[in-house]
């Protein structure tokens, strides 16, 4: 089971995809909460170069309190994380979390609702970049 929706972009900076991603998620009610820019965390920590790649934790507070209503320890696996990376033939891909692969592991049906309605969310956002 894929545990991504993915999308890949050409001709287009980092800046201008994470720009577009952050708006795409705010359409849908989503906030970002974290940013982290593993590139430089990396080059920091490890002195390792690598390309550009951020994570952003984003949440849509109205089905983060649905779902930890449900099941309160759900928190364990929020925010929605959403990858936005340089990948090495120079295309910026984006990557957010399929949220019914991140909950297949809670064996809660009303749970699994809501992840799936997060999971149209997500689309939404992945296909308005």
């Amino acid at each position: 089971m894929p545990y991504t929706i993915d999308r890949t972009f050409q001709a287009s900076t980092f800046d201008d995809i994470v720009e577009r991603t952050t708006n795409a998620l705010s359409e849908q009610g989503f906030g970002v909460l974290t940013e982290i820019d593993v590139r430089a965390t990396l080059k920091s920590k490890l002195d390792v170069d690598t390309p550009d790649y951020l994570i952003l934790g984003a949440c849509n507070p109205k089905m983060a309190h649905k779902a930890m209503s449900i099941e309160p320890r759900v928190g364990a696996m929020l925010p929605c994380n959403v990858i936005i990376r340089a990948t090495e033939d120079t295309n910026i891909e984006v990557s957010a979390i399929d949220p019914l692969a991140s909950m297949a592991a809670i064996n809660n049906d009303d749970l699994k609702s809501i992840a799936a309605d997060v999971r149209q969310m997500m689309e939404k956002v992945i296909n308005n970049i």
